[in-house]
Order: C-alpha cells, then structure tokens, then sequence
C-alpha cells in the first residue's frame, strides 16, 4: 500500500492560495509552494499531474472567494445588484489584489475568444432587468465593465489611490451616462 499523502489537494489549493496572496502570482512554483508548505515539491506532484493542474484548481478556489465577495455585497442592499457587483469586483481588486491578478490580469486568450465569461451571466440578468433590450444592454454591460475592470486594475497595480466614496460617485455617474446614451441619447 502507498504511503499516505503527506497534504490534501484542498490544503495544497489552500497553501496555493495563501501563496500567492502573500508573495503573488509569480511566486506560484512548484519549488516555493514546497518551500511554503515546508516540504520538497513531491507532495504537489503526488497530489496534482502537473503545475497547470494545481493552477486550474488555484484558479478555480478563486473563483470561489470572489464569488462569495459578490454575494456578500449584494446581500448588503447598499447599492443595486449591477452596482454591486461592480463594487465587489472593485473591492476585491484592492483587498485581494494578488487573487484580483490571478483572476482577471492573466492571459486568457486560450480560453475565451470573444464573448461572456460566467462572471457575466448575473451582470447581464441585472441589466435586463433595467429595461433595456438584449442588444443594448449586452453594449452597456461590455462598456460599463471595461471601466470597471480598468479601475480596479489600476487599483490592482498601485496606480491609483481612489477612495469608495470617490468610485461610487464615479460608478454611478458613468453608468447614468451610458444608459441615457443607449436609451435617450443621441445613438451617434
């Protein structure tokens, strides 16, 4: 009988995570997660094929936390759904800013060409819900998140140093233009 494995794939993901949360991204070797756990590199390969797989699995745990981030924000009722959304993607691109890297500052290119992601399907069902056809609130929602996400990824990289009062303001602001641009406004 094999001997029994020293970590769990779940306290490698967790050890993955915390990994990256404090060092970042780049640090995500099989070499230093071994170094973190306090062990060679074995017990990575013992539990995952390869580096790729431990990092789908990182990837997907992240998934994870950031989507209780959004459900914790909209439970609070402080703002819109769409809006708080945005604010939790917002939020976490500050307060996890090394997860925010994982998630969405990675090249994704081999995994979606054009179109939604599912971070999009409650985005896209928050902007039906403001009456808008299909079309134009697949336009306000792809517009509306580009400046979110830009936001946040200057938030991400230290490039800005906006407060939450500041971003709300702007938020709503931006959104209020957009939806007066595809609703009432001149389609110039």
């Amino acid at each position: 009988m094999p001997p029994k494995p020293k970590y769990t794939k779940e306290e490698i993901v967790d050890a993955a995570i915390e990994l990256v949360r404090s060092q970042g991204v780049e640090a995500l070797t099989a070499r230093e997660l071994g170094q973190f756990l306090g062990t060679s590199s074995r017990p990575i390969f013992t539990a995952f094929e390869n580096m790729v797989d431990l990092k789908n699995n990182v990837v997907k745990k992240c998934i994870t936390i950031f989507e209780e981030r959004c459900k914790k924000e909209m439970s609070t009722g402080d703002f819109p759904q769409y809006k708080s959304i945005g604010n939790a993607y917002i939020k976490f691109s500050i307060e996890e800013c090394n997860l925010f890297k994982l998630l969405f500052m990675r090249d994704r290119s081999d995994e979606l060409q054009y179109g939604y992601d599912a971070f999009d399907i409650p985005l896209m069902s928050a902007m039906k819900q403001s009456g808008v056809e299909e079309y134009v609130a697949e336009l306000l929602h792809t517009e509306m998140w580009i400046w979110v996400h830009g936001v946040a990824t200057m938030l991400a990289t230290g490039y800005i140093d906006w407060n939450g009062e500041l971003i709300s303001v702007m938020m709503t602001d931006v959104f209020t233009a957009l939806k007066w641009r595809h609703t009432d406004g001149n389609d110039n």
